[in-house]
């Protein structure tokens, strides 16, 4: 066996296909022997600055440990065929597709809350629309400034990377408000549900890397988890200090502005190599990647972790 061959190339396919997940298996069943969040309750009387380092604690377990464990799929798709690259970009429009919609019903779920109607669509069509459009013009003023250049993957794995960072407030948001209400079996339960749900999203980012020429430093990869899991820490802070049905759904609408977005810039990347988008391999994938998330979300997080 030659060492100077890449990790791909030196351990079979089978092992990086399947160690990602046995890596989520040992994170998910030390979270349940140890239930480290179940003395909330004597938190009570602690300071704010204690209860923002706790809830530190527990967004990098929910948001960065997850999306680090996903991006180590990244030799295994990186080995693929092209084409089959391109499934694994589609597969992640599908995971995001459903993030999208999925926060859809989240922002009309806080509207209904306000209780001025207008306001809540102005704040909601806004918030799409500013980032959709915002993110857009900064991706022409990129391409503009690259003509001539490759595509590069590495920019739109950061959009992504940026994209599921803003839907991932929105879960601290949720550990935040339970943590503070001292329910420490619900902070584990969602600790290990978003851990089962975040798995995805790392492949979902280093899918878009995978197909450029050359991998990237290690460093963009550890910047791009931070990117994408780190903003649960925020959400839980905010969920901690402020119970906002507004700010709660601004937060949602950035986000699928973003997730928009994003789906654009992918369905371009595949484009830029391939002579159509929709395939039956790319369409195939993409129904895999919302069944996955189903399954994740509303089976296996909210069926049999979190049930009622």
């Amino acid at each position: 066996m030659d060492d100077g061959l890449p990790i791909h190339e030196r351990v079979p396919h089978w092992f990086l296909a399947i160690a990602p997940l046995g890596v989520l298996a040992f994170v998910v069943g030390l979270l349940v022997v140890t239930s480290p969040f179940g003395d909330i309750e004597s938190m009570a009387g602690a300071s704010t600055a204690d209860i923002l380092r706790m809830l530190t604690i527990v967004g990098f377990l929910a948001g960065v440990v997850p999306v680090a464990v996903g991006m180590l799929w990244f030799p295994f798709i990186r080995a693929l065929d092209y084409r089959l690259v391109h499934g694994f970009l589609a597969l992640s429009a599908g995971v995001l597709a459903f993030i999208a919609f999925e926060m859809i019903g989240e922002v009309l779920d806080y509207g209904a809350e306000l209780e001025r109607a207008s306001l809540a669509s102005v704040a909601a069509i806004g918030g799409v629309a500013a980032t959709f459009g915002i993110m857009y013009a900064l991706s022409k003023w990129r391409q503009r400034t690259a003509a001539g250049t490759e595509k590069s993957g590495l920019h739109v794995a950061y959009l992504i990377a940026v994209a599921l960072g803003l839907h991932s407030i929105g879960e601290g948001l949720a550990i935040g408000t339970a943590f503070v209400l001292g329910r420490g079996e619900l902070v584990t339960l969602l600790v290990i549900g978003f851990v089962m749900h975040n798995i995805m999203e790392g492949p979902t980012v280093v899918a878009a890397v995978a197909r450029d020429r050359t991998s990237p430093p290690l460093h963009h990869f550890a910047i791009m988890g931070v990117l994408a899991g780190g903003p649960v820490i925020l959400g839980g802070w905010l969920g901690s200090l402020a119970d906002s049905a507004l700010l709660a759904m601004v937060f949602y609408a950035i986000a699928i502005g973003a997730i928009l977005q994003v789906l654009v810039e992918l369905a371009d990347l595949i484009r830029f190599d391939a002579d159509a988008i929709v395939t039956r391999l790319n369409a195939t994938t993409f129904v895999v990647g919302v069944a996955l998330m189903f399954l994740l979300e509303d089976v296996v997080v909210e069926g049999w972790v979190l049930p009622g």
